[in-house]
């Protein structure tokens, strides 16, 4: 971003399923640039948005949506139509990662290693899933764990909210990878550190946001060679896909395989920005804290990302 930034409009909320997450981001967001002396308005994009943002004329918009329309390239082809500087990736990278069937072909075809996958469509038979049990199911587009589940048999299906015949939307299915939830944030050119996620279960929707939902290792105590690899996968991921800012990337890790049991599973280009988000915990273990992450994503920002 060239030049002094005194005025930011925080993007968030928004109409898609992950809008209660984005609340919370764009709040804590904006409450930290603010105690840095910036100009901050808080705009809602559920709903007709543009002409505040407009009106506004910020000098960057951060970008604090998650889901739809927020980190799929959709609203970056605003921001680059209206030629303000925002935060994150651009539209191409944005559109990539959240369609996890294209990311998943971007890394493999980088050398990266990822579970097999197979897209399910309408009408799908269960002959057409070439896996054995388990296996996970979940949105091609999406995020926050929402409408992912682990299927370990047969009748597992019979408690899916989803109709074969009536699916409002693709989904990917892959192969259960037992083992350990491992997390890198990739800030710029530097991949931060490796965190080892614990919960009771897995790591759904409320292991994520709820308050002790989840346990967070941090770093991973883990051999220093898978620490490395992570490290080494999450930002070629990062930059495999183009994409700018902060990203994360997660992981699932087989320890009785050693190193050929480390998967790349997804990168999320609009990680959360809630007070139990893994990237500004990973931010602060490396020195940054949570007003100076906000500080340099604006910093980062520019169109034709």
């Amino acid at each position: 971003m060239a030049g002094p930034i005194s005025k930011v409009a925080v993007l968030y909320g928004g109409s898609s399923l992950e809008r209660s997450v984005s609340l919370v981001s764009g709040h804590e967001v904006a409450r930290a640039l603010s105690k840095q002396g910036y100009e901050v308005f808080k705009i809602d994009t559920k709903g007709n948005f543009l002409e505040q943002l407009i009106n506004f004329s910020p000098d960057v918009a951060f970008n604090a949506l998650h889901g739809k329309w927020g980190e799929d390239g959709i609203i970056q082809g605003v921001l680059e139509v209206l030629r303000i500087p925002y935060t994150h990736s651009g539209v191409l990278a944005s559109s990539i990662a959240m369609n996890k069937h294209l990311a998943k072909t971007v890394f493999k075809g980088s050398g990266l290693p990822v579970a097999d996958h197979l897209v399910l469509k309408k009408g799908f038979i269960f002959e057409d899933i070439p896996f054995t049990y388990p296996y996970v199911l979940k949105p091609v587009s999406g995020g926050s764990s929402l409408d992912v589940y682990i299927l370990k048999n047969q009748n597992d299906w019979s408690r899916i909210k989803i109709d074969k015949n009536e699916m409002p939307t693709e989904f990917l299915i892959e192969p259960f990878i037992p083992g350990r939830e491992l997390t890198v944030t990739v800030m710029g050119d530097r991949a931060l550190s490796v965190t080892d996620i614990v919960s009771d279960t897995w790591y759904d929707y409320d292991a994520k946001y709820e308050l002790g939902g989840s346990r967070h290792i941090l770093p991973a105590e883990i051999p220093n060679e898978i620490t490395q690899l992570c490290l080494s996968h999450a930002l070629k991921s990062h930059t495999s896909l183009g994409c700018r800012g902060v990203s994360r990337i997660d992981f699932r890790w087989n320890e009785m395989l050693g190193a050929k049991g480390l998967f790349v599973l997804e990168l999320n280009t609009q990680p959360g920005m809630t007070p139990t988000s893994l990237v500004p915990e990973q931010a602060k273990y490396c020195g940054t804290s949570f007003e100076n992450l906000c500080k340099w994503l604006i910093e980062d920002a520019s169109c034709d990302r």
